[in-house]
């Protein structure tokens, strides 16, 4: 995935600089990236089914998928329908809240070492262990030293991870303010989304200069080449859904998957299938 487009290159970032509006990658429109990402849902299936069953045979492969962006940037959204194609029994999806009593106890990669997918699995991490150097930042949560400490801590641990058979994704869907004043809108207009409404994504938006300096560090930190990051641009819904697509096929193409041998002999099972009494 070396020459990915939507891969971040390596040294300095600066997140004005990427559109989070650019359609580039995509002639088409709102309906005709629906429609491409619906095709697609046969193959990233069948070959997320060969992963899983791979790792029902005894293989080390996993993959690992991190979500994350500001409020509204749709992480939810990528769930439902880029990662909603494949068949969810192969899938382990793990939400990161604030830190509970008992995690605030251990390292900050301690709940996250317990949420990571096993063989054969996709696993996504809605939010994930970057919280601790985003909102540990913008909010002081720890000092600046600890800050340090994680951003090494981070690399070498998934560092770990793919020494261990872990194909890392990590992708930051990037959206513009105005266009996260519109969606916070929209959740405030219709009553059927007062439930995703937290009155204090406004006081967070105030903080979006830090954040965004946040994200730009810790992205340049973090920018390796065993766990590059992706730059996702999530104005448009439909895009990013698409591209988070797109790039998950590419990862599991690249895994060049296949079907685990039988580890019993084919033709004899047949035959005592075929030859069998009747059931009554």
């Amino acid at each position: 995935m070396t020459s990915h487009p939507l891969r971040l290159p390596p040294g300095r970032v600066d997140l004005t600089e990427i559109d989070p509006g650019s359609t580039a990658l995509f002639d088409g429109g709102k309906k005709d990236a629906k429609a491409a990402l619906f095709a697609m849902g046969e193959e990233l299936s069948d070959l997320q089914e060969r992963l899983f069953a791979q790792g029902r045979s005894g293989a080390t492969r996993r993959l690992l998928l991190v979500l994350q962006g500001m409020d509204t940037s749709g992480k939810g959204g990528v769930l439902k329908h880029t990662v909603g194609l494949v068949d969810p029994q192969g899938v382990r999806i793990t939400s990161f809240k604030a830190p509970t009593e008992e995690e605030r106890h251990h390292d900050f990669l301690w709940r996250i070492r317990r949420a990571l997918p096993e063989a054969g699995y996709l696993g996504v991490f809605d939010r994930s262990h970057y919280e601790d150097v985003l909102i540990g930042r913008v909010r002081e949560l720890a000092d600046p030293e600890e800050i340090e400490r994680r951003y090494t801590a981070i690399n070498d641990f998934e560092r770990e991870l793919v020494d261990d058979g872990t194909t890392v994704v990590k992708c930051m869907l990037h959206i513009s303010p105005d266009q996260q004043r519109e969606r916070l809108l929209r959740r405030l207009d219709k009553p059927s989304k007062h439930w995703k409404y937290n009155p204090g994504d406004i006081d967070e938006r105030g903080q979006w200069p830090r954040y965004r300096e946040a994200y730009e560090v810790a992205l340049e930190r973090t920018n390796t080449e065993h766990a590059p990051w992706f730059v996702i641009p999530s104005d448009h819904k439909w895009y990013r859904n698409l591209m988070v697509g797109r790039l998950l096929l590419d990862v599991l193409r690249g895994l060049q998957l296949e079907w685990p041998e039988a580890d019993f002999d084919v033709e004899v099972e047949r035959k005592r299938l075929l030859d069998e009494s009747p059931i009554a």
